[in-house]
């Protein structure tokens, strides 16, 4: 049995999902965007143990990912769990499917980049995710206009809601979506894992 963070019956609540490899600020100011424009009770962070369309020769440990996120993600509002690795699901959306019946109890919406959305369409079985819960879209430096010319975009470009009626996309009958421009910040987990690596080769 898997054990969900608490929360009340009809909160709204936004799952911002990624391998967190590691998170930084970049996600934070991501997560407190999505916070405050979609209206949000919560924002459950969901560490996944492994994504499936990356090496998993780059991944730092499970707990040493698990632990830093709750570092960067210090908030009243904000959750990090392990639900992917309760799950043993590697998919976004087998862990949406695990989770219906949690899905049925709240007003949720999935936070992710404009850069995942982009690329949406390589993911196993991605059109069941949009089918299965609101997606709300945040800008990412060079990615806007390739997430809203995506095969995703052009899919449902007949379910976006417009961008002053975010606030409306946690509980809309899916599939609905909503792109969100935000103050960019260039700070990636490519990049920190980069600086990392040419620090222990020049020590």
């Amino acid at each position: 049995m898997i054990v969900p963070p608490p929360f009340g019956a009809g909160q709204r609540i936004g799952l911002f999902g990624g391998s967190f490899n590691p998170a930084h600020s970049g996600h934070r100011a991501v997560a407190l965007y999505a916070l405050k424009r979609l209206g949000l009770d919560w924002i459950w962070w969901l560490v996944s143990p492994q994504n499936p369309l990356k090496d998993a020769g780059d991944y730092r440990d499970y707990d040493e990912r698990l632990a830093v996120t709750r570092l960067v993600a210090r908030h009243p509002r904000f959750i990090v769990s392990n639900l992917e690795e309760q799950l043993k699901t590697r998919t976004t959306a087998a862990t949406l499917a695990a989770l219906a019946p949690v899905l049925r109890r709240g007003r949720f919406v999935w936070i992710m980049g404009a850069d995942s959305f982009a690329n949406l369409h390589h993911w196993n079985d991605w059109t069941e995710i949009p089918e299965t819960i609101p997606l709300a879209i945040l800008a990412r430096p060079g990615y806007s206009m390739r997430a809203l010319e995506s095969p995703a975009a052009l899919r449902y470009e007949n379910r976006r809601i417009a961008t002053e009626r975010a606030k409306e996309l946690p509980g809309a009958p899916p599939p609905a979506w909503c792109f969100i421009p935000m103050p960019l910040r260039s700070e990636s987990s490519t990049a920190i894992r980069e600086r990392a690596k040419n620090r222990k080769q020049t020590s």
